[in-house]
């Protein structure tokens, strides 16, 4: 079976968002940057809706112990994250333009990698990390819109996952508290309500709703 054509799905998304919302998810740009339990999530969440350009950056390779939360099947281990993704994701909207860097982020490198975005996701999982890109975000690139994961691990109650805006700019998704060491880890489930938290974040920014 052939797949739609672009008119096609593009009629089927304005049909469900709106013809005013989805030229806006249609002209977006938004680099994922971390492509593991949330940014997987993520990047699924905002192909889904419709988002036009998608910039997928990580260094890793698919790994069995991803299967459990990420976006990844088991044939595809071994493969760079980036490469994997950038598969599944033409495979749910073949018309989406994505730009995939198989990169480790760094200070010297973000502006340049990020200097066509206008939102920011930030997925990482280690907190020096998460750090470094959104004190980088911030000084370097302030025109950005900045979304931010910040704890999501164990089998606490889903409503203790939030989203709050804490500059004109700059979101932060999760419980502020929970860490991959305090004991259970990582589950998929709450993973992906953070995941969805952000991807919801970035859809409200794109339409021009704002957080109070």
């Amino acid at each position: 079976m052939s797949i739609p054509s672009r008119e096609e799905m593009y009629r089927a998304l304005e049909e469900r968002h709106g013809k005013e919302l989805q030229k806006r998810l249609s002209d977006a740009s938004v680099a994922v940057c971390g492509l593991g339990g949330l940014g997987s999530n993520i990047a699924v969440a905002l192909a889904r809706a419709g988002v036009g350009k998608l910039h997928l950056i990580d260094f890793d390779r698919v790994d069995i112990s991803n299967l459990n939360r990420q976006q990844y099947f088991p044939e595809q281990l071994g493969l760079t994250k980036t490469e994997a993704l950038t598969d599944t994701l033409h495979r749910i909207a073949p018309y989406c333009e994505i730009t995939a860097d198989c990169v480790r982020m760094t200070e010297e490198n973000v502006p340049e990698l990020l200097r066509n975005d206008g939102i920011i996701c930030e997925a990482f999982d280690k907190a020096d990390q998460k750090a470094m890109l959104v004190n980088c975000v911030l000084e370097k690139l302030p025109d950005r819109f900045l979304v931010s994961g910040s704890g999501m691990a164990g089998i606490s109650p889903s409503n203790t996952i939030t989203t709050k805006r804490i500059t004109k700019r700059f979101y932060i998704c999760g419980d502020g508290v929970s860490d991959v060491d305090d004991g259970i880890g990582l589950v998929s489930s709450r993973v992906l309500i953070c995941a969805g938290h952000q991807a919801h974040a970035v859809i409200r920014i794109i339409a021009n709703e704002f957080d109070v």
